[in-house]
Parts: structure tokens; C-alpha cells; sequence
């Protein structure tokens, strides 16, 4: 078993086919792109298609990000079904930026948690200065049994919070950044049975890649610094996030 890269975008142009060649000679053998809104999560679920026999798997999600969130959630339902199709996400709560009042994106936010629930999906978590109503939300519905804090840009407190609500963390280039030791602590606790890579190409490029746009065959850059955060060898992280994946995603059916 090998890396995967359990959140990217491949659908966009930053990213491309190209680079999912790059990441199969890199040693990654899976990738998850996900999708931001309708059209990019058609986009996912295109690329998907022409990926095939790129050198390794490809599947998609669909979801609509809180910057979209006023967009609505029309037509996604119908995308969920696709074959390609593994998770509803990414969805959330993002008050860094407000591209989308907050009304709007807990709404919108809500009704992706309900459609995973409904449909046996995993949920895509995005959460950013919102850890207080992102949890509101998913505790007043459900979380749905397989749900992933994307991105996890939190300390030591929000990941017993996420945890404690039966999600999973995944980690991105952050994790290998100067500053971030709160994430690092989080890593160092986060049990390995609820524990993901990712590199979320092409934002967040991790060391030593910084400054470039990001992409998927680095995930074990980010996986190497996870390992260090917890004094493990990076094999150990590789096999037990590959594991999880396949469990939260479904990837072996």
C-alpha cells in the first residue's frame, strides 16, 4: 500500500492530468479530487473519467464550499449519485473570508450534512475561524459515521472536539510549516485510526515546496511531517492513512 492523497483538485488548472502522472511516479497510488460547487464538482467527476489509467485511481466528490454558498445546493443531489462519486464536500463554515453570508452558509452547509447522511456518504468538512458553529451544525443534525475535518488548521482543543464528535483529521502542508506547532500537536494526538493526508492542490504547498503551486505526488511530504510529529517512521503514517481512506471513502468497493 502506498500514499493517497485524500483531498486535492485536480479539476483545476493548476493541477491537471499531468500532475496525477507525476503523483503515480511518485509512489501515490489514490487521489480524491474534490469538488467546490456544481460546476467544479462536474469538473471532478470529468477528470475522474479521463484519468483513467493514468497510473493510479482517481474519484471525485461533490459538494459546495462556503464561498459558494450562495450559489445554493441545486443540482447537486443528482451529481452525488455518480459513480465517480465518494463524499459530499467540501462543505462548511468560513468566516476568514465571508464570500458567502453566514446565514447562507450554515444553510447550505446543513443541507450537504443531511444528503451524506441520507445517501451513506462520507462528509467533507472545510472550517475556518467557524469551529464553534461548524460543530453546532453537525451536532444539531448528526454527524454523518464518516466524516473528515479537511485541512485541520486547529490545536490540541479542536481536535478532541472533532474527535469527540467521531471525525476524522486530515493534515495538509500546513502541518510542515514553521509556525504551525498547535497542528503538529494535534497530529501527535490524533489516534492513527482517525488520522488522513492530503495535500489540498494546488494551495498550501508543503516544505520544501513552498511558494509553488501544489500538487498531489507531494502528499508524502506531508505525510513525512506527520510522522515526525508523532516519532514514527513515515511507512507507519503511509499504510494507516491509506487505510483510513479506503474506509471513510468506501475505496474498496
Amino acid at each position: 500500500m502506498a500514499w493517497t492523497d485524500s483531498h486535492c483538485h485536480v479539476q483545476y488548472d493548476e493541477v491537471g492530468l499531468d500532475a496525477v502522472a507525476r503523483a503515480a511516479d511518485a509512489g501515490v497510488t489514490r487521489v480524491i479530487t474534490i469538488g467546490t460547487d456544481v460546476a467544479q464538482s462536474v469538473g471532478a467527476i470529468d477528470v475522474v473519467r479521463e484519468g483513467r489509467g493514468r497510473g493510479l485511481q482517481l474519484w471525485a466528490t461533490a459538494g459546495v464550499h462556503p464561498h459558494e454558498a450562495s450559489q445554493g445546493v441545486e443540482g447537486l443531489a443528482e451529481l452525488l449519485v455518480s459513480p465517480e462519486v465518494v463524499g459530499v464536500g467540501e462543505c462548511g463554515l468560513d468566516y476568514y473570508y465571508e464570500h458567502s453570508p453566514k446565514g447562507a452558509q450554515r444553510e447550505v452547509f446543513a443541507a450537504q450534512v443531511g444528503l451524506a447522511a441520507s445517501l451513506g456518504l462520507a462528509l467533507v468538512v472545510h472550517t475556518r475561524d467557524a469551529w464553534d458553529d461548524t460543530l453546532a451544525v453537525l451536532g444539531s443534525i448528526g454527524v454523518p459515521e464518516r466524516t473528515v475535518v479537511h485541512c485541520f488548521s486547529g490545536g490540541p482543543d479542536e481536535a478532541r472536539r472533532c474527535l469527540d464528535l467521531g471525525a476524522y483529521l486530515s493534515f495538509s502542508g500546513i502541518v510542515s510549516f514553521k509556525n504551525a506547532t498547535p497542528v503538529r500537536e494535534a497530529a501527535a494526538l490524533c489516534p492513527l485510526d482517525r488520522l488522513l493526508v492530503e495535500t489540498d492542490a494546488p494551495f498550501l504547498a508543503p516544505v520544501p515546496h513552498r511558494g509553488r503551486p501544489n500538487e498531489p505526488a507531494w502528499v508524502a511530504a506531508v505525510g513525512a511531517a506527520v510522522a515526525a510529529a508523532r516519532g514514527v517512521a513515515a511507512a507507519e503514517i503511509e499504510a494507516a492513512t491509506s487505510a483510513n481512506a479506503t474506509r471513510v471513502f468506501g475505496l474498496d468497493h
